[in-house]
């Protein structure tokens, strides 16, 4: 409700006006609001003004991106990839970070658009890498988890995921949180 001095709109279970302390929804309050209605309007303090402008973001295309899409991504970050397809037929794609070759394995694909990734990279100890350090890793670190192979060589593994509301700035930061972690793996446990 009005307030019949000031104008403020007020809750309907107020019974005085929060900005002026006027009385309201009273008869007299009634007859002092049609007379407030005739005076000229208070005037309001301007809007905010909007926020500034930030960058354009760049959106994953709706339904994610193809496997030429993610060749086409890496290799313009200046990264080796190409297409390959495994022993059962499945295409993924391979490059290399790091002085290691990773791979890039495509879950759930529809239509040939890809609403996830995974980025895995494995090593081969030879058997000298134990569970207890995979536990060790997987608890410190919420990224990127470790597991064994079917060889019982330790990989990493990443899940990204593209789309819905995926933008190419997006991609950019979680692949660098990638090659960051990865980076701290290696180090840890002498990969090297």
């Amino acid at each position: 409700m009005p307030c019949p001095r000031c104008g403020t709109v007020s809750a309907p279970d107020q019974r005085f006006c929060r900005q002026c302390g006027a009385p309201l929804g009273t008869a007299e309050t009634a007859q002092t609001a049609a007379v407030a209605s005739a005076a000229p309007a208070v005037p309001q303090p301007p809007a905010p003004a909007p926020p500034p402008a930030t960058s354009p973001v760049n959106p994953i295309p709706e339904g994610g991106l193809t496997l030429e899409d993610i060749v086409a991504w890496l290799q313009g970050g200046g990264y080796s990839a190409k297409v390959v397809t495994a022993e059962d037929g499945k295409r993924h794609i391979l490059s290399n970070t790091q002085g290691d070759p990773f791979n890039i394995f495509t879950p759930g694909c529809m239509v040939g658009r890809c609403a996830s990734i995974s980025l895995v990279i494995a090593f081969s100890t030879k058997g000298k890498f134990d569970v207890s350090q995979l536990n060790e890793w997987n608890s410190d670190v919420p990224w990127c988890k470790a597991y064994y192979d079917t060889v019982n060589d330790p990989c990493l593994d990443m899940d990204i995921s593209l789309w819905p509301g995926g933008t190419y700035e997006s991609l950019n930061d979680q692949f660098a949180t990638f090659n960051s972690v990865l980076g701290k793996f290696i180090a840890k446990y002498s990969l090297r």
